[in-house]
């Protein structure tokens, strides 16, 4: 068993840095294909901003993208669509 305790201000050798560290941001790469709606594209576009955050950062980004989805389903609902057909039926009573 080794009990030296190291000189005071002699440098203690470090560990050697790996290249890899798990917790560096990585881009997943995956596609996305373009839905033809500006307002969905824009949100899904968002998603390639986590690419680039640690994860404790995807969380906003993730919301902020079901937000804008949110948004242009909710867009929908209010666009005026086209007028009922006319009722081929009578009033009977």
């Amino acid at each position: 068993m080794n009990d030296e305790v190291p000189a005071v201000g002699v440098p203690v050798p470090a560990a050697p840095e790996s290249a890899y560290d798990p917790a560096a941001p990585a881009p997943l790469a995956v596609p996305r294909t373009p839905t033809g709606n500006a307002d969905v594209d824009a949100a899904l576009d968002r998603l390639a901003d986590a690419d680039h955050l640690a994860t404790d950062g995807h969380v906003e980004v993730y919301e902020d993208v079901h937000r804008g989805l949110r948004d242009a389903l909710t867009a929908l609902d209010a666009r005026p669509g086209p007028p009922a057909p006319p009722s081929t039926y009578g009033n009977r009573s």
